[in-house]
């Protein structure tokens, strides 16, 4: 296993620091751990730009996107206990998904459909179900943020928001394309159904106790409200939108601050995106998934997970949606990305590389190759505003000896 040059790896600090003078980035943290061991942590900046409270190990973030891997792990501990199997369709849990119609090719209306299969799990889990997000371009986004189609804050149940999702059609027949969606979701509102259990309740009791994640919630401990970082966007618009929207003159505009936050009192337990919590938790995550279940789920069931679940990479599976991940030389397995070639991705790492980010911009990846975990925290919406992630990757691969 390579080591690591210190003066190269000190160069993260550098970089990092420059996002924050230049007002990109309020604060933000990394931590990296090579075979169980802390390599590298540092943290620079604010984490409440208004009071002046700096960012530090401890700061709670939203993590948006990179509670997938979470609520794909809880999933498929169901499955490793035989109470579901990956082909099964939706609508065994979920009725309301039953008789589903998808968009014909080229439909440029919402009634323009013909009916399909039900999505299965599986492919809910791969992102190629035919569900979408209010955020994505194409007829269903449209109509899901017309019709405010969201897992988030304080709007609706879970079980209301998927029946009201299941009334629409879908994007494509479930298993013909790719694309980034709510589908997680989904998942998480399964997985309360089967275990008869508000999500968050199966979190504490399989992963976040056993791991000694205490930090890790949907809703900011109480404990930890003193903690909790404030969110920014560079954009005059709306910030959850992945399209063209015009930049703000306050490169660090606000979006949602400590204090009243709809992370402090959330309605809907998001399994997609919903969970806030600490970066030395999330090394608790990554480590557990990459050394092999840490007793908790089987180190085959993890290791069937991280593989490539796609018929080739994201790209020949033809995605219209915004992605997290470049979409060339990437697969994807059940809750991440998983790198095929790293030439083709345009990003260094190693072939069988396991990572996602958030929303905010935050991101990780677990690298077997190099026995890496790594972890970066900022908040600023949309994860798309910088080239943060491939900057990290450089820094990172290119300290390693």
């Amino acid at each position: 296993m390579p080591g690591f040059d210190k003066d190269r790896l000190n160069r993260i600090a550098g970089w990092m620091q420059s996002y924050v003078d230049d007002r990109r980035f309020a604060g933000a943290s990394v931590l990296v751990a090579q075979g169980g061991r802390e390599a590298y942590y540092h943290d620079c900046g604010l984490r409440d730009v208004a009071s002046g409270l700096p960012w530090q190990r401890d700061t709670v973030a939203r993590i948006y996107s990179m509670t997938k891997p979470v609520t794909s792990v809880a999933l498929m501990m169901l499955a490793e206990r035989g109470l579901i199997h990956l082909d099964a369709p939706l609508s065994d849990f979920i009725p309301s998904f039953k008789d589903m119609h998808c968009l014909r090719a080229g439909a440029t209306s919402i009634d323009q459909t013909e009916a399909c299969e039900t999505p299965t799990l599986h492919q809910l889990l791969t992102h190629t179900s035919g569900l979408s997000y209010g955020f994505n371009p194409g007829v269903l986004g449209k109509a899901m943020a017309e019709q405010q189609i969201e897992f988030r804050g304080t709007k609706g149940t879970m079980a209301e928001m998927a029946d009201r999702l299941s009334v629409l059609p879908l994007a494509f027949a479930p298993g013909t394309r790719w694309e980034y969606s709510v589908a997680t979701d989904i998942l998480g509102r399964v997985i309360e159904v089967i275990t008869g259990k508000a999500l968050e309740q199966v979190f504490i009791d399989e992963i976040f106790d056993p791991l000694g994640m205490n930090d890790t919630r949907f809703k900011v401990p109480a404990h930890a409200h003193d903690r909790f970082a404030a969110c920014y966007t560079p954009l005059a618009g709306s910030a959850f939108s992945v399209g063209k929207v015009d930049k703000s003159a306050e490169t660090l505009r606000e979006l949602d601050g400590s204090a009243k936050s709809p992370f402090l009192h959330p309605q809907i337990q998001s399994g997609g995106g919903g969970l806030v919590g600490t970066i030395d938790d999330y090394l608790k995550f990554t480590e557990m998934m990459r050394t092999g279940g840490a007793g908790i789920i089987g180190p085959k069931t993890l290791a069937f997970m991280m593989r490539n679940h796609l018929g080739g990479d994201i790209a020949s599976m033809g995605p219209r949606s915004f992605a997290e991940q470049p979409m060339e030389g990437t697969g994807f397995g059940l809750g991440g990305a998983i790198m095929l070639d790293p030439g083709r991705a345009r990003a260094p790492g190693s072939i069988g590389d396991f990572s996602w980010g958030g929303m905010a911009s935050t991101a990780f990846w677990i690298d077997p190759v190099n026995e890496l975990s790594v972890i970066f925290f900022t908040q600023l919406i949309p994860s798309s505003s910088y080239p943060a992630r491939p900057q990290l990757r450089a820094l990172i691969h290119g300290a390693l000896t």
